[in-house]
């Protein structure tokens, strides 16, 4: 069977391919309610990790927890050793995510809407990614999710997975002079922006912007932040778990907030407060505009000055959980007026959107953007300087599903290649990238025969010209999921490493 599966910082939401239709798949909580997510919270009692809804109760009872440990896949330094701390134990965080999708998968099998036709029915899925995910991100997400039992079609950009979903909900508003939708995603802990153009089921990315740290989490600090100061007291104050749960609580409320309230009540410390929301909208203001500017590339110069969305496009698609707060909906409208659309399920349109992806029947397809740049550092002048060369750049075309390959050959001019991978948004105008970059990967390619012993501690050698090196050959493989393999060969005699980027 196959489904959609949107693994969020605080939810997971999944829809499953059920003869053309996507529905949301709903899940049995502790309480007997019908959940259509699973929260995406670990806790650690009694020795031992709960998930989801387990955790979740947990967590009421005071277990230590960690809500959005998503987040974590974001740092860009994360590595398949990185560990979390809950209790008194240190847990690698590949192995809870493993540990949560493997809860997810048995929730789907025993205690959802789903009617499997037998308890060893494959579970098959297109899974989501943030569009501006790290390499390490991505493939960290995609062992996971194999560990845990999962058949993985594919691996889509969120907003690219929402996309198909808005052509899927309105193809009426797709026509020959509005031909695009501008994505905006603002989910529980990431924000991607997306220009999709759409010819019937292909569509195309032109652009993608994002912030992998900004979503709803932030906008519960805000709230949190402002009881605190109207009960004149600091976090410090309240200590951690009484500052974690005054979030959780703020988490809560803002969830419940509709147009029309005006006031959230919370319990600091055990003194009520009231947080009038125009006082909480102005705090958390500054995050909204924090996305306008980071989509403002995929806009165009107004007539006024200001920056509009281009003619071509349909409308401005709202997505993503925290979207829901009010202030989102207003600032925008705002910003863009009337052709700001809000999905009817903001939670669950990218699990949607994956679930036709999943669909084979549906026919889409799409053409992404890598989003970050992949380039190498090498040795030059006899290992006494460095220059960067970049290999793909950050808007280089991706076919989820297909694979790409580039590939370079020159004669080595050195006894060893040293090349440091990194990933970049920009580069300055002297090709140096600057900004967000981070290191992939690392590799040692003896070029001299004499090195290749395995015994042989490369990094130990010191770097020397030749004159007449082997032919070699760099190719660089963007895989079906986005990921990046680099194979570095001696053409003359065959020998070759490799290394997968991220891992």
């Amino acid at each position: 069977m196959k489904f959609g599966v949107d693994f969020g910082t605080t939810r997971t939401t999944l829809a499953q391919v059920d003869r053309g239709n996507y529905p949301i798949v709903s899940f049995v909580d502790l309480c007997g309610d019908d959940r259509d997510y699973i929260p995406s919270i670990v806790a650690y009692e009694d020795g031992h990790l709960s998930f989801g809804f387990d955790a979740e109760e947990a967590a009421l009872s005071g277990a230590e927890h960690l809500r959005s440990f998503k987040r974590l896949l974001a740092d860009p330094g994360i590595s398949p050793t990185s560990t979390l701390r809950l209790g008194n134990r240190d847990f690698q965080i590949v192995e809870v995510v493993t540990r949560f999708l493997h809860y997810v998968a048995q929730m789907v099998r025993e205690n959802s809407s789903v009617p499997l036709p037998s308890p060893d029915e494959p579970l098959e899925a297109v899974i989501g990614i943030p569009a501006h995910a790290w390499s390490a991100q991505r493939f960290l997400t995609l062992e996971a999710f194999k560990n845990a039992g999962w058949t993985v079609l594919e691996m889509l950009n969120e907003p690219s997975a929402a996309g198909f979903e808005y052509t899927h909900r309105h193809p009426g508003t797709i026509n020959k002079k509005r031909t695009s939708v501008l994505v905006y995603d603002l989910g529980g802990g990431t924000f991607d922006a997306s220009l999709v153009e759409a010819k019937g089921t292909a569509h195309s990315v032109i652009a993608s912007r994002g912030d992998n740290l900004l979503g709803g989490d932030d906008f519960d600090l805000v709230l949190a932040q402002e009881a605190a100061k109207a009960a004149d007291i600091s976090p410090a104050e309240l200590g951690e778990k009484g500052w974690m749960r005054l979030i959780e609580d703020a988490r809560l409320a803002k969830e419940a907030l509709s147009p029309q309230s005006r006031a959230v009540a919370l319990e600091v410390a055990g003194k009520a407060v009231r947080v009038p929301v125009t006082e909480y909208y102005e705090a958390a203001k500054q995050l909204v505009d924090h996305t306008l500017k980071i989509l403002d590339p995929l806009l165009l110069d107004g007539p006024d000055g200001g920056r509009v969305l281009p003619e071509s496009v349909a409308g401005l698609y709202v997505v993503g959980g925290a979207s829901r707060l009010p202030l989102v909906a207003r600032i925008l409208r705002e910003r863009f007026g009337r052709r700001v659309h809000r999905s009817a399920l903001s939670g669950g349109s990218t699990a949607i959107g994956l679930a036709i992806a999943a669909d084979e029947g549906a026919g889409y397809s799409v053409t992404d953007r890598l989003s970050r740049g992949v380039g190498v550092f090498r040795e030059v002048d006899s290992g006494q300087a460095v220059s960067f060369d970049p290999l793909l750049g950050p808007d280089a075309r991706w076919t989820p599903g297909e694979s790409t390959v580039l590939t370079r050959c020159y004669r080595a001019a050195h006894n060893i290649g040293f090349y440091r991978f990194v990933e970049y948004r920009a580069v300055d105008s002297q090709g140096v990238p600057r900004g967000e970059v981070a290191p992939c990967g690392e590799l040692l390619m003896p070029f001299a025969q004499e090195l290749r012993d395995p015994r042989i501690d490369l990094s130990r050698q010191e770097i020397l010209r030749t004159e007449e090196g082997p032919l070699i050959e760099e190719r660089y493989l963007v895989d079906e999921n986005g990921i990046v393999d680099v194979e570095i060969s001696d053409l003359d005699t065959g020998y070759t490493v490799r290394a997968t980027l991220g891992r």
